[in-house]
């Protein structure tokens, strides 16, 4: 089975914007086709998202709202994730309320993003780093407890 969950924080180029970038924050689990029941069920318990076919036999539930990642977010804040996927939850935590406070329409809040985002997932894409040569990146939360909390 193809399986594969990701908090994902996209910046592209948009001259329309103040500061010339979008930045788009995305949460999004990705299943085989034969699975789309699983995400309708994950979808209907956060009762926010939709679906996009995400090539030849693989189908995501998608979240790109900053409204709707609310939801998202307050259930992995009472459920954290017990593997390293939760270093990535908190850097996107971190954008997002960045987006939400605005920051991400200033130059030197899309700096703090650019920063934040280098270290999430695989880094920057070539073109980011080139868009934004003197960014360092921020450190990667270290994710060591491993046991599942109870919820008691």
């Amino acid at each position: 089975m193809y399986a594969e969950g990701s908090f994902l924080i996209n910046i592209y180029r948009n001259k329309e914007l103040s500061t010339g970038w979008h930045v788009k924050p995305r949460f999004q689990i990705t299943l085989h086709q034969r699975d789309k029941a699983l995400l309708e069920q994950i979808k209907s318990y956060f009762c926010v998202g939709s679906f996009n076919k995400s090539g030849a036999r693989t189908v995501q539930y998608r979240v790109e709202s900053v409204k709707d990642l609310a939801t998202i977010i307050d259930h992995f804040d009472k459920y954290p994730l017990i593997t390293q996927k939760q270093a990535d939850y908190l850097l996107f935590k971190m954008i997002v309320n960045l987006i939400n406070n605005k920051e991400h329409l200033t130059i030197e809040g899309l700096h703090k993003i650019v920063a934040i985002r280098a270290s999430m997932n695989l880094g920057l894409s070539d073109g980011l780093n080139a868009a934004f040569p003197n960014i360092t990146p921020i450190h990667r939360p270290n994710v060591s407890d491993y046991k599942i909390q109870d919820p008691h």
